[in-house]
């Protein structure tokens, strides 16, 4: 039965992690303790923690607008909110409950429900506090504390897009910020070309979504975001060139180099979608590899 005690065990703690906290916020005291206080004790400081001081950067509005739904999607999934069955009642007024542990029933659930909720709290505490943090690494570069904060932060964004073109315009955003990263490093030749790999490769991701499903689509309104994209990021790097030495000139060449080919395909994929052409079977990493018109053979 190892299974089954482990179970039991997580949710004495869960109830009495909700017990301690309701307490250090002023609630009810539990004139009891438990074996587990002790270890439970930072966690509480944190959840007081988390209460207290609230992140000094405002947060996403749409990030609230997420994280309410999901909180309440997680209640509802929970039952958290939902008043426990009454009782039936016999002819005389008197419960029908089968036995003693059936009366216990409600009280062992209010509990339950009181520790999700507090753990629930907890979870939004925690985002909030998370999100405040991801607000302040936005200015991070490589090297910096916070900088593998920003970056799961990017792969949250990801991971919550709701199409792929929603991904494909993120991943052209993160290269815009990959850019900026790189001004920020020049001079520091392995740290500039490695900023620059991971432009270049965001670059052709978010390309190669937007291309896939203009073509699925046969509408090139994606296409007018790569080249709005092409257009100032191309402007942009080149300013990088601007008194860099000779490794960092070469490396910036290779991604004007990209955009170049970037701007190329996104022409050719907009005219084949002008002339009617079948979506096109060969593919590279920047996505669909159009025939030419028939005007232009």
């Amino acid at each position: 039965m190892p299974a089954v005690d482990n179970i039991l065990f997580s949710r004495r703690r869960a109830e009495r992690f909700a017990q301690l906290l309701d307490e250090a916020n002023g609630g009810r005291r539990h004139h009891v303790r438990s074996r587990v206080d002790d270890q439970l004790a930072p966690l509480v400081a944190v959840g007081q923690r988390l209460s207290a001081e609230r992140p000094s950067v405002e947060v996403d509005p749409e990030f609230r607008t997420g994280l309410r739904a999901m909180l309440l999607a997680t209640a509802e999934r929970e039952g958290l909110g939902t008043p426990a069955a009454s009782t039936a009642a016999d002819p005389d007024g008197k419960r029908t409950t089968g036995s003693t542990r059936g009366s216990l029933l409600p009280a062992v659930t209010a509990r339950r429900a009181r520790a999700r909720g507090a753990i629930l709290v907890g979870i939004a505490a925690g985002a909030v506090a998370v999100s405040g943090i991801s607000a302040a690494s936005e200015n991070a570069v490589p090297g910096d504390a916070l900088y593998g904060m920003k970056r799961s932060t990017e792969r949250a964004q990801l991971a919550l897009a709701s199409s792929d073109i929603s991904r494909g315009q993120l991943f052209l955003d993160f290269a815009r910020t990959r850019l900026g990263e790189a001004a920020e490093l020049r001079g520091d030749q392995v740290g500039f070309s490695a900023v620059l790999d991971d432009m270049d490769a965001d670059t052709r991701q978010g390309v190669r979504l937007l291309t896939t499903t203009a073509v699925q689509r046969s509408d090139a309104a994606g296409l007018d975001a790569v080249n709005t994209f092409v257009t100032g990021q191309r402007r942009a790097v080149s300013d990088l060139l601007d008194g860099a030495g000779r490794a960092d000139r070469e490396r910036t060449r290779r991604s004007l180099t990209l955009l170049d080919a970037v701007r190329e395909r996104s022409d050719a994929l907009r005219a084949a979608i002008g002339c009617g052409l079948p979506a096109p079977v060969a593919s590279d990493t920047l996505g669909p590899a159009p025939a030419s018109c028939p005007a232009d053979r």
